[in-house]
């Protein structure tokens, strides 16, 4: 049993009956009455993502979890398919236990928690970031540059991300996994 001050982004916990993976929290020390703890839960079997509150001190149930690398290799339809490096098995999740299969490249290597319990796979850790080209965007209008403009791209793996003007199609740029954000365009 651990308590709400291990409370930490990541942490697999047992509440209400089912598992859920803690996606941001926020320790509150309001100035009148006992300190809390709010956070933001993600359902690792439904994928819902809920909103709560513990007081300070709450006793939560935490699931032992071991992490492992795995290699994204192909999807059909809301199935993906992973193999582990280390042993090559490979397994396949649905659609709702990644927190971004839409960024998801083949031959990209995620970390995959896995319930030490019964070895059943909880969630998918993505990398901080991921390298993708751009595979469509409009030409950017000159002169359309006094501010932060931006337009919409498509990257190979179909995600539609919001890029500065002087992206071109072709250019390999770096994007933040858990905003779905442009970061930077990569020179080669």
């Amino acid at each position: 049993m651990a308590s709400t001050s291990d409370i930490r982004k990541g942490l697999c916990i047992r509440y209400n009956h089912d598992i859920f993976k803690i996606i941001e929290f926020l320790h509150v020390k309001p100035g009148k009455g006992p300190a809390f703890v709010r956070t933001k839960l993600r359902s690792v079997t439904t994928g819902k993502v809920i909103d709560n509150t513990f007081s300070a001190g709450h006793k939560i149930d935490d699931v032992r979890v071991e992490t492992h690398k795995f290699q994204y290799l192909y999807n059909d339809g809301d199935t993906f398919h992973f193999m582990n490096t280390g042993d090559y098995n490979q397994i396949t999740l649905q659609k709702t236990t990644l927190d971004a299969p839409d960024l998801l490249k083949e031959g990209e290597v995620v970390t995959i928690l896995i319930n030490s319990e019964d070895n059943a796979p909880l969630s998918v850790d993505m990398p901080a970031s991921v390298i993708l080209e751009v595979t469509h965007t409009e030409p950017g209008v000159k002169g359309n540059t006094a501010t932060n403009a931006t337009k919409p791209a498509t990257v190979e793996t179909g995600a539609r991300i919001n890029v500065p003007l002087f992206i071109n199609e072709g250019d390999k740029i770096k994007v933040e996994t858990e905003k779905g954000s442009y970061m930077e365009r990569i020179k080669e």
